[in-house]
């Protein structure tokens, strides 16, 4: 990565979530700062029809949309029991915190420094405000925990929190992967995670590989090369063993019967990507 660069699936992310505000209607996720964030440029080639990549990855696009509604949808669940933290695990270009307030809530932003030292500087170009119910938690992994970066900036640990933790698993190990779930079921009672993964390939009709194979050599050649995939009932039963109460994952089907019933458009999830949503 280079310094003071985003990461360029990140930055991949936020160009689909934009362009599902122009392409799918009505949008399954709604943000209104979706083609802002990306620059004057990006949203240019959009509305121009000059990325096709964008446009016409169906299934990725669909995807990337859910896992933000869906992670939002749960957030608005924990707040109205009074879960008032969210903390952003590699938050990228996600412009939650800039959209609206949300009494009471604080949002903690964790990302390496590089990506958030671009987004921020983009957040000022576009003249997108940053509120004060924000704070950002620049954590090198290589030399700090997550513990240490949110500890740096005032996160209550005493008091849960829910994360969101999107785009980021299928780039890291196992171990990294372990690491970081251990970590939030530490937390206090009530802290929950949604996060997004791949499962192990093998399964998909030749189309959908096809499709797989290449975008893992999109972004093994932009550097970020996915490094973990799993079995979900496997995956399941590891994050209950670390001491989660509640686990639920969520396939593509499932995601379907919740937010793309009854569209005239065709558009669905197709892909091999799940959702994991875990409470202690």
């Amino acid at each position: 990565m280079e310094q003071n660069q985003p990461s360029r699936t990140a930055q991949g992310a936020a160009t689909l979530r934009a362009a599902h505000q122009l392409v799918d209607c009505p949008p399954v996720f709604d943000d209104p700062l979706a083609l802002k964030i990306i620059g004057e440029e990006a949203e240019a080639e959009l509305r121009e029809g000059r990325n096709d990549r964008a446009t016409t990855s169906n299934g990725l696009r669909a995807f990337i949309a859910t896992r933000s509604r869906f992670t939002e949808d749960c957030l608005a669940e924990a707040m109205a029991r009074g879960v008032d933290q969210y903390v952003l695990l590699g938050a990228g270009l996600d412009t939650f915190a800039y959209r609206a307030p949300r009494k009471g809530l604080r949002v903690f932003e964790v990302d390496h420094p590089a990506t958030q030292g671009w987004k921020r500087a983009r957040l000022s170009e576009v003249h997108i405000a940053t509120p004060d119910w924000v704070t950002y938690a620049p954590v090198d992994f290589e030399r700090e925990t997550i513990r240490e970066g949110l500890a740096r900036v005032g996160f209550d640990f005493a008091k849960p929190a829910v994360f969101a933790w999107l785009g980021v698993v299928p780039y890291l190990t196992r171990e990294a992967v372990t690491g970081t779930l251990s970590f939030v079921a530490s937390l206090a009672k009530g802290s929950e995670i949604v996060f997004d993964y791949a499962e192990t390939p093998g399964k998909e009709s030749p189309e959908q590989r096809a499709h797989f194979d290449a975008m893992a050599e999109r972004v093994a050649a932009s550097g970020e090369p996915f490094r973990s995939f799993f079995e979900p009932d496997e995956l399941v039963r590891e994050v209950e063993s670390l001491g989660f109460s509640y686990v639920e994952n969520l396939n593509a089907a499932a995601l379907n019967a919740r937010y793309f019933n009854g569209r005239s458009d065709g558009l669905a999830l197709r892909g091999r990507g799940n959702l994991m949503h875990a409470r202690v």
